[in-house]
C-alpha cells in the first residue's frame, strides 16, 4: 500500500505498518486556483507512476483533485467526505465553489463514502451527487478492544470535562472557554481541560497565547498533545465537543467506547455519536450558555447516573460502530469500482 500525504508525525506510524510513503506538497487551507490545479497535476503524476487497482482517499482537496486525477486514468477513486470544513461553514461564494468542485469531481464516481446521513442528504439535495452512490459508514470505526471499557473515576475526585481535538474556533474552543467560567461560577471545583494541538494550519486556529490566557482565567488545563488519547479518557468523566459540524468525532467514539459520558453539540455528526439524556448531553452550538448548562446538568446527577450514560455509549458503539462495518463497506466498494473499471477497458478495447 502507497499513502500520499503531507509530512507529519503520522507517517512514521503508517511505515512501522508496512505502508511506503510518499511525501505530498499540498496547501491544505489555501484557495489559490494555481496552486490547486498543481496539486492535481502531482496527484495525476503519482497515480500513473503507481498504478493503483484502486484509490482511497480523504480530505477536501484531495477527494476533489484527486478523483479528477484518477478519472483520466480510468483508476478506481473512492472519496471518504470526513467532514464539510470551512468552505461549508462559511456559505457565500466559497461554498458555491466548493459545490461546482464537488459535482465536477464526483459526478462519475461508483462509490462515495459519509460519515453521516446528515452530509449525505445534503450533497443529493445540492445535486452534488446521486442517491445511489452515496453511502454512510460509522466514521472509520472503533477497536473496541484497543478502546475498551475502563472504570468510572471515583466520586471523591474533582469532576474532569474533557475536550480533545485541534484547537480550531470551528470545533467550538471558544464556547469551551466560556462555558467553563459559566460553570466554575457555580462548581468552581469542576475541572476542564484541552488536549490537542494549537496554532494548527487551519485559518480558524487559535493561537498559543489565547490558550495561556485561558488558562489564567477561567482556569482551563492545557495538556498539549499526546499519541494514545485513552489515559486521558479514563482520567475524566465527560467527554466534550462543541463543534459546529463534524463528519462522525473521532474522540467521540473513542470515548464511548470506553464508557464514557458525552456532551456535544446537536450537530450533523455529532448527534449520530450521541444519544440525548441516554449517552450524553446535546447543547446548542456557538452558545457556551447551552453548553454551561448541559455540563451544570451533567454535575447535577450522581456519580451511578453519570457511569449509566457512559455504558449506554459502550452498547451504542457495540451495536452501531465496530470496525468491521467499515472494512466490509471498503471491501464492497473496492471489489465493485474495479470491476466497473475492467468492464470499461474491456469495452474500449472492443
Amino acid at each position: 500500500m502507497t499513502v500520499l500525504a503531507p509530512p507529519d508525525q503520522s507517517l512514521a506510524m503508517l511505515e512501522q505498518m508496512g505502508c511506503r510513503i510518499e511525501p505530498l506538497q499540498m496547501d491544505s487551507k489555501g484557495l489559490n486556483p494555481v496552486r490547486d490545479f498543481a496539486l492535481l497535476l502531482r496527484l495525476r503524476s503519482a497515480f500513473r507512476t503507481h498504478r493503483p487497482d484502486a484509490i482511497l482517499s480523504y480530505t477536501i482537496k484531495n477527494n476533489i483533485y484527486g478523483a479528477l486525477a484518477a478519472r483520466t486514468l480510468g483508476i478506481p477513486f473512492i472519496p471518504n467526505v470526513t467532514g464539510l470544513g470551512t468552505a461549508f461553514l462559511s456559505g457565500g461564494a466559497l461554498r458555491h465553489i466548493s459545490e461546482r468542485l464537488y459535482r465536477a469531481a464526483f459526478n462519475s464516481l461508483t462509490t462515495v463514502f459519509f460519515e453521516n446521513s446528515d452530509d449525505r442528504d445534503l450533497f443529493v439535495s445540492r445535486q452534488m451527487l446521486r442517491f445511489d452512490q452515496a453511502y454512510v459508514v460509522p466514521g472509520t470505526g472503533i477497536d473496541l478492544k484497543h478502546f475498551a471499557k475502563a472504570d468510572y473515576p471515583s466520586a471523591d475526585a474533582a469532576p474532569v470535562f474533557l475536550m480533545i481535538g485541534r484547537l480550531l474556533r470551528d470545533k467550538g474552543v471558544y464556547e469551551f472557554a466560556d462555558a467553563a467560567r459559566r460553570v466554575k461560577d457555580v462548581y468552581p471545583e469542576a475541572r476542564f481541560q484541552l488536549l490537542g494541538p494549537a496554532a494548527a494550519e487551519n485559518r480558524t486556529a487559535i493561537d498559543r497565547a489565547t490558550v495561556a490566557r485561558w488558562e489564567q482565567s477561567p482556569g482551563i488545563e492545557y495538556l498539549g498533545t499526546c499519541e494514545d488519547v485513552r489515559g486521558h479518557i479514563a482520567s475524566a468523566n465527560c467527554i466534550v465537543l462543541p463543534s459546529y459540524r463534524e463528519g462522525a468525532p473521532r474522540t467521540l467514539i473513542e470515548a464511548a467506547s470506553m464508557a464514557r459520558p458525552l456532551i456535544a453539540t446537536d450537530v450533523p455528526g455529532c448527534r449520530s455519536v450521541v444519544n440525548d439524556t441516554e449517552t450524553g448531553y446535546l447543547c446548542k452550538p456557538r452558545n457556551g450558555e447551552s453548553l454551561a448548562k448541559a455540563c451544570v446538568s451533567f454535575l447535577a446527577l450522581s456519580r451511578d447516573q453519570q457511569a449509566a450514560f457512559g455504558m449506554a455509549g459502550r452498547r451504542k458503539m457495540e451495536r452501531e460502530f465496530g470496525e468491521e462495518r467499515v472494512i466490509t463497506a471498503y471491501r464492497r466498494a473496492i471489489s465493485e469500482g474495479v470491476n466497473v473499471a475492467l468492464a470499461k477497458r474491456k469495452r474500449v478495447r472492443g
